[in-house]
């Protein structure tokens, strides 16, 4: 039976890395679970992101950026989302298609209809079965980026104007408006643990990570 696909979106400094990682802990403790991000996450996924998030591409225009998200994210479900579900494991992502939409389709003006085609290609029927969206106001993201990576540059996305990150802020709520069985927001502004308490109780309410067939249960 298939396994399970939870992927975390959010802007700068929401914190997607810390719950993912304090998520992916919880459920090792019952199933197997493969924790992992995006851009990155297999071999030939992390060599396009020294490149996306270096800024290289950025010259090249949002197109050619979301075509190598695009390989990233293919490679990725190749190698690692995949092969684990296949295995009825868990799947924690950092990251996934939204971020692609919001980034290079809202932000970059990407058409749509390439944004799409792109997922069509590479995604499939590899979509998560829920989506935790961390909703922080951009300044404080921001000032939470620029704590945790201390005297290492930013990189591409992290310097894109506070306008960027509030449009940014607003398209992902769009997204989740648009899918709100797939999609839930939280407030990432509370401490990190209440907001892993938040996302445990819901996680336990939708799929009892003890039991392996709890997926169809809640599917029906």
């Amino acid at each position: 039976m298939r396994g399970r696909f939870i992927s975390f979106e959010g802007g700068e400094g929401a914190g997607k890395s810390t719950q993912s990682r304090l998520l992916a802990q919880r459920i090792a403790k019952r199933s197997k679970v493969v924790l992992t991000r995006e851009p990155g996450g297999s071999t030939g996924a992390e060599i396009i992101r020294h490149i996306l998030l270096s800024g290289a591409a950025k010259p090249f225009g949002p197109e050619t950026e979301a075509v190598l998200f695009a390989a990233a994210r293919a490679d990725h479900i190749a190698n690692t989302i995949r092969p684990a579900l296949e295995r009825g494991e868990w799947v924690i992502c950092d990251r996934f298609i939204d971020s692609t939409r919001v980034y290079q389709g809202v932000l970059g003006k990407v058409d749509d209809r390439i944004i799409r085609g792109l997922e069509r290609l590479t995604v499939g029927d590899i979509v998560p079965d829920l989506t935790f969206l961390l909703d922080l106001p951009p300044h404080l993201g921001l000032e939470r980026a620029a704590a945790r990576r201390g005297a290492d540059a930013a990189d591409r996305f992290e310097q894109e104007t506070l306008d960027f990150h509030i449009k940014l802020r607003s398209a992902y709520a769009a997204i989740a408006a648009n899918e709100p069985r797939r999609c839930v927001v939280l407030d990432a502004r509370l401490p990190k643990e209440q907001v892993a308490e938040q996302i445990w109780a819901i996680v336990q309410q939708r799929f009892n990570p003890a039991r392996p067939d709890a997926l169809a249960d809640a599917s029906q």
